[in-house]
């Protein structure tokens, strides 16, 4: 067998999905069917979306399935009908045995960490959040437990300051579609590791989830110390966005947090006090320093760097930011 023999079903949605489907049609490997989720509508005017998946495949005219459930007796049909070899998951939804377990060859899945750590929806967000040095990609094989199968390979890269959740997203994406193409060709060859997750774990080493985040995992909790705070900013940046609370005597003002610079200094401050010349810079006070921040939306407002917000916002120094859960 041979990758133009080899008969793939590809399954996928959002934007991380995209890049490992179109590395393998560049590379000519027989992509006999797409999965993806159903249309949707979306946004203020409900407009009906389709996924990045599905956009993508229609301009290759690939034959596209988007089954409402997984046990659908017509989808089953007609997912058997492309006598698949081997299918391929890309950030999709948990599938059920009859359909994982369909490929002679069985179906592997791309996931956005060293596996088994940050098992889970949100493994990017997660490792940021947490403050880990190092994320990466894995390739394994589906079984009935979410993100529990033999692993095959992995691809480690560095978490730098610097870095967030759309960055590290952007270059697993690519690392990722790479670790795709090599797991095929393996698969192909039929020459290549079965990992049991257990024996990837170091001693003493912490096993960390990675579960969905939720809004109240977003707000910002200015008690913390200053680590923490950086670290959940960017680690849900650009999406979904920490989010905070401005007050004073008369108002309360939502704001989303994009992106922040840490200054570690000793201070007597309260946290979430506010300092800032009003034009420039606006810092919080925090436990081990000030947390400055450089881009912030105000809810019903566009996205905006802090010296556009400070001009257009007056009276910034009566205000606080809270500090109640």
């Amino acid at each position: 067998m041979d990758k133009n023999s080899l008969r793939i079903v590809y399954m996928g949605t959002p934007d991380f999905a995209v890049e490992p489907l179109k590395k393998l049609i560049e590379n000519n490997y027989n992509i006999v069917g797409v999965i993806t989720n159903p249309d949707k509508p979306a946004g203020r005017g409900q407009k009906i979306q389709e996924s990045a998946v599905k956009k993508f495949a229609v301009n290759y005219n690939l034959k596209i399935l988007q089954p409402e459930k997984f046990r659908d007796e017509t989808f089953l049909n007609e997912l058997k009908d492309l006598h698949a070899d081997l299918q391929i998951v890309v950030a999709f939804k948990m599938l059920p045995e009859v359909v994982w377990n369909m490929p002679t060859l069985g179906t592997f899945n791309l996931h956005a960490s060293l596996l088994p750590q940050y098992r889970g929806a949100a493994p990017i967000n997660w490792a940021i959040i947490n403050g880990d040095p190092k994320t990466g990609v894995s390739t394994f094989f589906l079984t009935h437990d979410i993100d529990t199968g033999n692993v095959i390979y992995q691809e480690e890269i560095d978490i730098t300051e610097n870095d967030n959740a759309g960055t590290i997203h952007d270059k697993l994406m690519y690392t990722g579609s790479d670790l795709v193409i090599k797991t095929v060709d393996a698969i192909i060859a039929n020459n290549y590791p079965k990992i049991n997750q257990k024996d990837l774990v170091k001693v003493d080493t912490e096993i960390k989830n990675a579960p969905k985040i939720f809004k109240n995992d977003c707000k910002i909790d200015w008690t913390k110390n200053i680590d923490s705070i950086h670290n959940l900013i960017r680690g849900l940046s650009p999406y979904p966005a920490s989010w905070t609370e401005i007050n004073n005597e008369q108002d309360t003002i939502q704001l989303k947090i994009f992106k922040t610079d840490k200054k570690v200094i000793n201070h007597h401050f309260e946290p979430g006090e506010i300092h800032t010349d009003e034009k420039t810079f606006l810092k919080v006070a925090v436990n081990g320093g000030f947390i400055q921040i450089l881009e912030l939306q105000q809810a019903g407002k566009k996205r905006m760097n802090i010296g556009d917000f400070l001009r257009g916002f007056q009276g910034i120094k009566d205000y606080k930011f809270s500090t109640k859960a």
